[in-house]
């Protein structure tokens, strides 16, 4: 027979201890996470360093995505490669070929627009690194009296609203997976005995 109070006393305190560590978790990536601010028309450096330094140059692939699909820039064996470049990139995207010796993989995004708005990573390879900037465009001295003059408040907008809902959905799924290994672990005691 299913005892609640088991289920509660047991698997409830283990529940909370992952719910716990869980949201440890989110905190930590959320403090490593950088967030910079750009004007339309204007640049942004968005940076991303390797702190392993064990690995020859030549061995390293950085892939810099924007919103998990968008490819804004790879580096390839230490070498700058723009073959997969997304359309909307060229041209626009600068980076330090003097500074790979040290890690730094960093780039400057030039000419900034609306659509530059979200969340770009950097991934650095063989050591597994991830980099994210979270990336918000706001007016631009041109485009501001237009923005007021269409009564428009670009410095809040849908990617907050993406943001927010994507932490919420988050922590969602943590307390699912917690409920999920609670009643798994007390089917297995139920069964065992």
């Amino acid at each position: 027979m299913f005892n609640i109070y088991e289920l509660y006393h047991g698997n409830l305190i283990m529940g909370c201890r992952f719910i716990f560590v869980f949201a440890v978790l989110i905190n930590k990536v959320s403090q490593e996470t950088v967030h910079r601010e750009g004007v339309t028309g204007g640049s942004v450096l968005l940076p991303c360093s390797s702190s392993e330094h064990d690995h020859k140059l030549q061995d390293i692939d950085v892939s810099w995505r924007h919103n998990g699909s968008e490819n804004v820039y790879d580096i390839v064996k230490g070498e700058y490669s723009l073959e997969f470049q997304d359309r909307r990139y060229k041209n626009r995207v600068e980076t330090f070929p003097l500074e790979y010796e040290r890690g730094n993989f960093s780039i400057k995004l030039n000419n900034l627009n609306y659509t530059d708005t979200g969340e770009f990573n950097c991934l650095i390879s063989p050591s597994n690194e991830q980099k994210n900037v979270v990336l918000i465009i706001k007016a631009g001295k041109e485009n501001k009296h237009k923005q007021e003059d269409q009564g428009l408040d670009q410095t809040t907008g849908p990617h907050i609203i993406y943001i927010c809902v994507g932490t919420l959905l988050g922590v969602i799924l943590g307390v699912i997976i917690v409920l999920s290994v609670a009643c798994f672990i007390h089917r297995r005691k139920r069964n065992a005995l």
